[in-house]
């Protein structure tokens, strides 16, 4: 795939910072998509001695959700872990795994957050930025902003607020009475849309098909390689 690099990853979390404030003003919310054939989910599962990640891409088509191809590779850990800074330590091993997969995703889901962050530039806004593609921020847990619970049915959801009460993302329901998952913009889509593509990519589970098939395959690959 297509890949711009936009920084140096050899940086102080200071010079980390700075990076993700100068970027999230450069992430587009509008809508860029055209036909979704195929979906990609990422993941990464980690090791601590030695450090490392095992980094995996799982392509889906779409709407069947059939996987048409999975990549992964392994590799060392060299940032230290620190919250709001996910990407420095695990997006390098993901853009890895992304220039080697062989079909072109239109759409990539991964497993963490968007603009649902801090600085606005969570890992999804860094990997969306550096490929120029859409993509959307699916994280497990909340990070950042204010929200109230959503109703207890799948499909509904509310708004994620930041600290002057802009949206920033939603706290949305995949499954009726299981625990919300929160989605915020990568790059390139709309919320509504975001929202959307998520839903659509649940089957049955709270995590969307894309990013449950790249856990499993992570973690998989982690058992192989340990």
């Amino acid at each position: 795939m297509k890949n711009t690099p936009l920084h140096s990853w050899n940086v102080s979390p200071k010079e980390a910072v700075e990076i993700q404030k100068q970027l999230s003003a450069r992430v587009i919310q509008r809508n860029h998509l055209e036909t979704v054939r195929f979906v990609a989910g990422a993941d990464i599962a980690l090791s601590k001695n030695p450090p490392r990640a095992f980094a995996g891409v799982v392509v889906l088509s779409f709407p069947d959700l059939k996987i048409v191809e999975e990549c992964g590779m392994v590799s060392k850990l060299t940032f230290p872990y620190i919250p709001g800074l996910l990407a420095f330590r695990e997006a390098p091993a993901l853009l890895k795994v992304f220039d080697r997969i062989r079909h072109e995703p239109d759409l990539l889901m991964i497993d963490g957050q968007g603009m649902a962050h801090p600085r606005g530039c969570g890992i999804a806004c860094h990997i969306g930025l550096w490929l120029d593609k859409p993509t959307i921020g699916c994280a497990k847990s909340h990070l950042f902003g204010k929200y109230r619970q959503p109703p207890l049915n799948r499909g509904s959801w509310t708004p994620l607020t930041g600290n002057h009460d802009q949206r920033i993302g939603a706290v949305v329901r995949t499954k009726d009475k299981t625990n919300p998952i929160f989605v915020s913009v990568g790059h390139k889509i709309d919320l509504p849309s975001a929202i959307q593509y998520v839903l659509a990519c649940s089957q049955g589970y709270r995590i969307p098909e894309p990013t449950r098939q790249a856990d499993h395959f992570v973690a998989r690959l982690k058992r192989e390689k340990i």
